[in-house]
């Protein structure tokens, strides 16, 4: 039946939404702390996990799921506590992970190879 999601596959977008969470921690807190190049490797870890789940998967729902755990990630990270901490500093390196981060996540969702095509070019018949 078609539309139906089986048990392993809903257990996979499961898994690559904490993975997204996974690695949305990890990014934030890398990318400050070695700022150029961290911010490349969490970056590049982020498009690794989006595109890997997109792979994985064979839907755009597969880049969708990781990167939605991101997202979550990284919101929940923004907002500061009463007591005044915070992960993100005001800086260009926090803006380029968090809108850097967005655009991977929008490419690899887009990008992401599927199991039917985006167009469908019907066949016509041929005249002899």
């Amino acid at each position: 039946m078609t539309g139906q999601v089986s048990l392993g596959r809903a257990l996979a977008y499961v898994g690559l939404v904490v993975l997204g969470l996974a690695a949305g921690l990890a990014g934030s807190l890398v990318q400050a702390g070695w700022f150029p190049l961290g911010l490349l490797l969490a970056l590049g870890g982020a498009a690794g996990l989006f595109w890997g789940g997109a792979l994985l998967t064979g839907s755009r729902a597969g880049a969708a799921a990781p990167a939605g755990g991101w997202a979550l990630a990284v919101m929940l990270l923004t907002a500061s506590r009463p007591q005044g901490d915070f992960i993100f500093a005001s800086g260009v390196g926090s803006y380029l992970f968090l809108f850097g981060g967005m655009l991977i996540a929008t490419l690899c969702a887009t990008l992401a190879p599927s199991r039917r095509p985006l167009f469908v070019i019907p066949d016509t018949p041929t005249r002899r």
